[in-house]
């Protein structure tokens, strides 16, 4: 059966990422029609809306999407179309696999968690106003609806994982309203899901923890700002922002991400780390149930990576993208 996926084509080293991806495809056996979109920066230059309603439409068609990262245009480096298009296509959760692979160093090793994050509140959703010059307001918005959809979405998540432990992260100690309602919904949304053991910690705590002995961790549920922040600490654990992948979540979509990205200028053209499209694309193949394609890609990688002769610059190496693209390709 051939896997229909929207592809969206950000840019810079997006032009490299995408032909490794799909070789590695291809010689897995793994049958993906995909139709490809430009977004982003990529999309403005060549006269289009940086979220055409093109790609949109088809998203909404597939309900899969693949996409490199989104870069931002030069004279306005703050307008951010990752997050445009999270809310162009309603997603409202985030979930980034955390876990060692083999081969890639990294602080720490035995680490396999995942952050979920919620993606339409928080601080994030940029109500903001200045008050009289100099002083300005920041709006911290929760609501009791956002916040139960959240963690319903979560629980089920992690039992589908065969996760047993869940965190809710928060500062409730501080923000008593805020982030006390959104652990109230956390608490009630427990209950529906005895099998699994929920427990509460303090974001700073949290943060402590995870740089410290972050084993410990199974699941951690929590908020925009939070999940952004810890998200990224934990990509740090286990190996960079290379090592990591996001799924974004709306009704009937999912959108597998890679987090990092850059312009060929930067890094240079057929330089770049393979890995960051390449996870995202074993965790897309995971959620449609081809674990068994998805298992040998990811096996691939590691036997590549423990050997350690082709590796990109990034990784200690002097590898193409191509060059380990075709490493990996032939490891399966």
């Amino acid at each position: 059966m051939t896997l229909r996926v929207t592809l969206i084509q950000g840019g810079g080293i997006g032009y490299d990422l995408i032909p490794a991806v799909r070789r590695i495809l291809d010689a897995a056996g793994v049958a993906v029609e995909f139709d490809e979109h430009l977004a982003g920066q990529e999309a403005v230059a060549k006269g289009l809306d940086a979220l055409p309603a093109a790609m949109l439409d088809s998203i909404h068609k597939t309900g899969l999407a693949l996409k490199t990262k989104l870069l931002s245009p030069p004279s306005s480096p703050h307008t951010n179309h990752n997050v445009l298009l999270r809310r162009a296509l309603g997603l409202f959760a985030s979930v980034r696999p955390l876990k060692n692979i083999q081969g890639l160093p990294a602080r720490f090793q035995g680490v396999d968690m995942l952050v979920i994050r919620e993606l339409t509140e928080d601080l994030y959703a940029s109500v903001e106003h200045q008050i009289v010059p100099g002083v300005v307001q920041s709006i911290k918005v929760v609501t009791e609806t956002a916040s139960r959809r959240f963690f319903q979405f979560a629980f089920e998540w992690a039992r589908a994982a065969a996760r047993k432990t869940i965190h809710c992260v928060h500062k409730a100690n501080i923000l008593k309203l805020a982030d006390g309602l959104f652990l109230d919904a956390f608490r009630a949304v427990a209950k529906d899901f005895p099998e699994m053991q929920p427990k509460e910690i303090i974001v700073d705590n949290c943060c402590m923890q995870m740089v410290s002995r972050p084993q410990q961790f199974d699941v951690l549920a929590m908020g925009n700002l939070y999940g952004d922040i810890v998200s990224d600490l934990g990509a740090g654990v286990v190996g960079g922002v290379g090592a990591t992948a996001g799924i974004n979540v709306g009704d009937g979509i999912k959108v597998f991400e890679a987090f990092h990205g850059g312009t060929r200028e930067s890094i240079g053209a057929n330089r770049a780390n393979p890995l960051p499209l390449i996870l995202p694309a074993i965790d897309l193949l995971e959620c449609v149930g081809q674990k068994e394609a998805a298992g040998r890609i990811f096996r691939a990688v590691e036997k590549v990576l423990t050997q350690g002769s082709v590796r990109t610059r990034d990784l200690g190496g002097d590898a193409s993208t191509s060059e380990m693209a075709e490493a990996i390709a032939r490891a399966l």
